[in-house]
């Protein structure tokens, strides 16, 4: 070959290609196969139009679509390119295929996130409103769905802020004040900085968004809570006629006072439950008046709870929802 003769051609490199899988989700008597790619990964399902298109409007308009002529087939059925993440897929397939699978009592976050993912896009109404529900529960956006929330998300060490990533993300805007007021009443501000380890070693940590938010609703929080009329108002101005014991309710006044002064606490929303639950001695007189004064402060606190991060009104953000 002389020096002018071009180089031959390159063989083109297959090393970085995609590799295919077979998912364990394989239906031998399905009739189409989903095809979801990475940039490591090719994974197929082979399932059911039927299935597909039973709750689905998106899929139900995709089964119309002619396929181009000459595209390969597996086992005789035609290839369905869709793009999302391989494990998304998995996730919402076994919710379509083993209805016990999504209704367990706590789920995993990345199954509740893929089915909000893919629910939306694909127009599985039942299972986005039900992974939804999973985090409205977890932070609700009412004083009385808040005091009884509990998890049915499986928990652990930086959920709070995943979710409020997830949710601002997806536009799930109501979770984001309980979620918001939960952490801040859990963490210092420097933890709010550092994030939280999870289970598998990674970083959980708020994007900078949400972190600007907590820092200024926090001191909005702190502030806002001794007000007159709000949560701890009573704690600085004693109006309480009917006591019965002057220096020793002063004193637990002015305990109380302290305990979230030098602590920084930013708790609004505590119940007066918790307050006598520390210990502080009131007489009969002033523990009424403390418990309504509370109640009170707590449900004005909560109307006002979205507007301490800048966000909506409840209603404009259940609304959004």
């Amino acid at each position: 070959m002389s020096s002018t003769d071009p180089p031959p051609a390159k063989r083109q490199r297959t090393d970085d290609a995609p590799v295919a899988t077979r998912s364990k989700l394989w239906n031998d008597d399905g009739n189409v196969v989903l095809q979801a790619v990475n940039t490591q990964f090719r994974v197929h399902w082979k399932v059911h139009w039927s299935v597909l298109m039973r709750d689905s409007s998106v899929f139900s308009d995709l089964r119309g679509l002619p396929q181009p002529p000459g595209k390969p087939l597996v086992e005789g059925c035609p290839i369905m390119e869709i793009s999302d993440d391989p494990l998304d897929v998995e996730y919402l397939l076994k919710a379509l295929y083993i209805p016990s699978f999504h209704c367990q009592k706590l789920l995993p976050f990345p199954v509740v996130r893929a089915l909000i993912r893919l629910g939306r896009k694909y127009d599985f109404k039942y299972l986005y409103d039900s992974a939804v529900a999973r985090l409205t529960t977890l932070f609700p956006a009412t004083l009385k769905g808040y005091d009884v929330s509990y998890s049915t998300i499986e928990v652990y060490n930086g959920l709070t802020r995943d979710v409020i990533s997830f949710a601002r993300k997806n536009d799930i805007l109501s979770v984001l004040p309980a979620a918001y007021h939960f952490l801040l009443s859990h963490e210092t501000t420097i933890r709010l900085f550092q994030g939280a380890v999870r289970n598998d070693g990674t970083w959980a940590v708020l994007p900078p968004l949400d972190l600007v938010k907590c820092i200024i609703g926090r001191e909005r929080l702190f502030k806002t809570q001794f007000q007159p009329g709000y949560t701890l108002g009573w704690l600085r101005k004693w109006d309480f006629k009917d006591c019965t014991s002057l220096k020793p309710c002063r004193k637990s006044r002015e305990a109380v006072l302290a305990s979230f002064v030098d602590a920084n606490l930013q708790d609004g929303l505590i119940t007066p439950e918790s307050i006598f639950a520390r210990g502080f001695l009131f007489c009969s007189g002033c523990r009424q008046h403390i418990r309504e004064s509370t109640e009170a402060g707590r449900t004005k606190m909560w109307q006002a709870l979205p507007s301490f991060f800048d966000l909506p009104a409840w209603d404009e953000l259940k609304n959004g929802d």
